[in-house]
């Protein structure tokens, strides 16, 4: 999930960009907010915490996969 003060702040980055826009800058600045969400939200991000546990998860089951690999050599060696 996006941060929403993340896409706050890129919108107003976005509609400071632009010309003097008057009364309409908040409408422009709302919409870009908006289609900025909706692009971020298609593109199925993860925030950085949930991409390093899941990398642990992997770490971990790479780890006991190597370990059972090894055990079974040992058991099949045995035969």
């Amino acid at each position: 999930m996006i941060d929403k003060e993340f896409l706050q702040t890129l919108s107003q980055r976005l509609v400071e960009k632009l010309p003097e826009l008057g009364p309409l800058k908040e409408d422009i600045q709302k919409q870009f907010y908006s289609l900025l969400q909706g692009s971020f939200t298609k593109l199925n991000l993860v925030s950085r915490e949930e991409f390093d546990a899941q990398l642990k998860v992997l770490q971990r089951t790479e780890q006991q996969l190597a370990e059972l690999e090894a055990k079974l050599a040992e058991l099949e060696a045995q035969r």
